[in-house]
């Protein structure tokens, strides 16, 4: 069981900032990770839909032998985690809480701004759990949807981010908000350009952290940890246009993508 992976999915590129950091904290974890890239975005379906794709990506991870899940998807972790709670026994960690927990630590002047996905900001997740753990923080949210079309494209300094960044956060830098939640996992690959616009004084949450932090003590808890002294293996696995995402995914792990794959389930 110990020697077992991690699995990791998101709708695309984006959960690769979770497996970045996976690889730094946890270098000798072997990972698996799923980039439901045929079906991107999520943030723009229906709640049934995007149950439906986070419940079938869980079903593929566990054909992999996974030890435990991470739902590296704000929309889906979002808008199916108590159903995939409900469907099955694996531990699942989320992006959601991590990222709400670090938000409050990090904000002085109790004013948090979160961007995401349409169903992701529908859904209030992060204005819920940002609430529960301190009533007091005024919460601002807006869908920013064409920052994952930008991601998965590459598009990560280029004179069209820029300008779409500057749209889309206009009312946050006149909201007066010290931190800003980036409420999807694509959105940290464009953290140099929305840390532009935000400027210097703009905390900006890339949940990756907390997350890991997470996974470890859960690792800890069930006594998981890989107990092989090998560096760990990763596999990936994507749902269409595999070139695509090894431009991407290879940009940013700094490393060869050797093991890669193409599946068409849930289509």
């Amino acid at each position: 069981m110990v020697n077992r992976p991690i699995g990791v999915f998101d709708s695309g590129v984006g959960g690769l900032t979770v497996v970045k950091e996976l690889i730094r904290q946890l270098p000798l974890e072997n990972i698996v990770y799923l980039g439901d890239t045929a079906r991107v975005p999520y943030g723009t379906k229906s709640k049934s839909t995007i149950v439906r794709f986070t419940l079938e990506n869980i079903l593929f991870l566990l054909k992999q032998n996974v030890k435990l899940i991470v739902i590296a998807c704000n929309t889906s972790s979002s808008m199916a985690l108590e159903e995939a709670r409900n469907y099955f026994k694996i531990p699942i960690v989320d992006v959601v809480l991590p990222g709400a927990k670090e938000a409050v630590y990090a904000t002085k002047n109790k004013r948090i701004g979160v961007i995401g996905t349409p169903a992701t900001i529908k859904s209030r997740a992060y204005e819920r759990e940002i609430k529960r753990l301190n009533s007091s923080i005024k919460v601002i949210s807006k869908p920013t949807p064409l920052f994952v079309p930008l991601v998965e494209e590459g598009l990560f300094y280029s004179a069209i981010s820029l300008k779409i960044s500057r749209m889309y956060l206009k009312d946050f830098k006149e909201a007066d908000i010290d931190t800003l939640v980036l409420g999807c996992t694509h959105y940290p690959l464009l953290k140099p350009l929305i840390q532009r616009v935000m400027g210097k004084n703009v905390t900006l949450i890339d949940s990756a952290e907390q997350v890991v932090y997470e996974v470890k003590e859960l690792l800890k808890k069930e006594k998981l940890f890989n107990r092989s002294k090998k560096k760990g293996k990763h596999k990936f696995f994507v749902t269409d246009a595999p070139e695509n995402f090894l431009k991407v995914a290879q940009h940013f792990l700094k490393e060869p993508i050797k093991n890669i794959k193409m599946v068409n389930y849930g289509l």
